[in-house]
């Protein structure tokens, strides 16, 4: 391109360039200098894409000079399309009008910085950023398509509005309008204030600082709001206060760090809300979040720590295979266990067992007793009916042996029936003259007790209804007996 070719506003850009000097079309009036008021912007502040491309593949330099593109407040006409090319300079586009989305796909610069700018789309997959990469309050009403990029640096999307069109209503894409997937980040990923309108792609993509989500706004309701799938971050998630309407896939992620959802509203009504199946996560919070709407799934996931009041739960859950270290806030086994009994798959043993294992590392055994209590009445709910018939027994008289003081109670009330009943009316010996004196305490627990003998029971012979109740008794005997044993071999097998 011929430099007689340039306009006035393009030959400011073109002679700063060399130095690096930054041009600013910005008139100072906020209402005129908006981007969205962009497509307005007249020929002294319009720049041809075509000249920013020229510059950036091929603009002459000066010597002891740092040549850089910084412009502000422009409206960039046509097509900026440097695809596939090197460009060792820093790119500052910033409060700019974007008339075509630009194409950057595969291209490597020293640094991007796109702020505040209002763009119809961006096309960058595979870009590599030696530096920073900032779209920091950027309004992009189509897709902004990054996946595969190398960012050496962070990566800032904060105050960003994707798929959004400039009167809030959601732009029709029909397609992920945040494709983040398989990026390389070699600081952060920031994100708070973050608003997007469809899907936000993370698969696979890989994070060696944190990623901050707060106060976040992800919306595609009934389908997936933000895809996140192998993620791998270095340290923490930070989605505090987040807004979620759409289901939140993060499968197979890994997060050493926190993945934190406090005060998070997560959303998708009928459908999947939350699917963290196989994650590892060092600490799950979910404190004070509002109740979930929708399905949540975390199968084989295993993390540390879970913070998660009961009451934020759906009414479907998975979690099989969930395993955790901590349980917090600490609260009843009577507050937790509901949870188990949601899973979709019905009795599952190894969620008791774990929430069990959480009471029993905190010292709480009365808790630990109870929940595996509640194990056994969920599992019987499974068997023949001879086998619950059997087990409503076992509940009944010691609790499965996590109610040892039952068949204390039941002991000593047939102990009392059977003394007040037969010292009222005494039975008749057996053998005139040869039977011991007659003990109507003894006697009893000689009809429950069906190991000890006081001599009671073979020396004395009831008649009538007293008869049927040593009946009783000893029936009685023999099944508290053996279902004390029954219970307190099960207690023993569980410690």
């Amino acid at each position: 391109m011929e430099i007689t070719e340039l306009t006035p506003a393009e030959r400011r850009v073109w002679d700063a360039f060399p130095r690096g000097v930054p041009v600013d079309f910005r008139t100072g009036v906020a209402a005129e200098d908006d981007p969205d008021t962009g497509a307005g912007w007249g020929p002294e502040r319009t720049v041809r894409g075509e000249v920013l491309r020229a510059l950036l593949i091929g603009g002459r330099r000066e010597d002891g000079e740092v040549a850089a593109l910084r412009v502000t407040g422009a409206r960039i006409s046509g097509s900026l399309n440097v695809r596939y090319a090197t460009a060792e300079y820093a790119v500052l586009l910033a409060g700019c009008h974007f008339e075509q989305a630009p194409n950057l796909y595969g291209a490597q610069l020293r640094q991007l910085n796109l702020s505040d700018s209002v763009l119809p789309g961006l096309t960058a997959a595979t870009l590599r950023i030696d530096g920073v990469l900032r779209l920091t309050g950027c309004r992009v009403s189509g897709s902004v398509r990054l996946g595969g990029a190398r960012i050496t640096q962070a990566l800032f999307f904060d105050r960003a509005r994707i798929g959004v069109n400039a009167d809030g209503s959601t732009a029709d894409n029909g397609e992920a309008v945040l494709q983040l997937n398989h990026v390389i980040a070699g600081d952060d990923l920031w994100m708070p204030g973050l608003v997007v309108h469809g899907e936000s792609r993370l698969d696979g993509a890989a994070v060696n600082g944190q990623i901050l989500l707060n106060d976040a706004e992800l919306r595609n309701p009934g389908a997936t709001a933000l895809q996140a799938e192998t993620l791998t971050v270095g340290s923490d998630v930070h989605a505090m206060r987040i807004r979620v309407e759409g289901r939140t896939n993060v499968r197979g992620s890994r997060i050493p760090g926190q993945l934190n959802f406090a005060h998070a509203r997560l959303s998708n009504p009928g459908g999947v809300a939350v699917r963290a199946s196989s994650c590892t996560v060092g600490e799950l919070w979910l404190r004070e979040a509002a109740p979930i709407e929708g399905e949540v799934n975390l199968r084989r996931a295993q993390i540390d720590l879970l913070h998660a009041d009961p009451a934020i739960w759906p009414r479907e859950v998975r979690v099989d295979g969930l395993t955790y270290t901590v349980l917090l806030p600490h609260l009843p086994a009577e507050q937790r266990l509901p949870l188990l009994e949601r899973e979709e798959e019905g009795y599952v043993p190894y969620a008791y067992e774990q929430l069990t294992a959480a009471y029993r590392r905190i010292g709480d055994d009365d808790a630990a007793r109870t929940v595996l209590l509640a194990r056994q009445r969920a599992h019987r709910a499974t068997l023949p009916g001879y086998a619950r018939a059997w087990g409503h027994l076992q509940d009944v008289t010691v609790g499965y042996g996590f109610r040892p003081v039952r068949a204390g109670a039941w002991l000593l009330s047939l102990l009392l029936i059977g003394a007040l009943a037969f010292g009222l009316h005494r039975p008749a010996p057996l053998k005139a003259g040869e039977a011991p004196p007659f003990n109507a305490f003894f006697y009893t627990l000689d009809l429950l007790l069906p190991i000890i003998d006081f001599g009671q029971e073979r020396a004395f012979n009831p008649q009538g209804w007293y008869q049927w109740l040593s009946y009783l008794l000893i029936a009685a005997g023999w099944l508290l007996a053996t279902t004390i044993a029954a219970g307190i071999t099960r207690s023993v097998s569980r410690q």
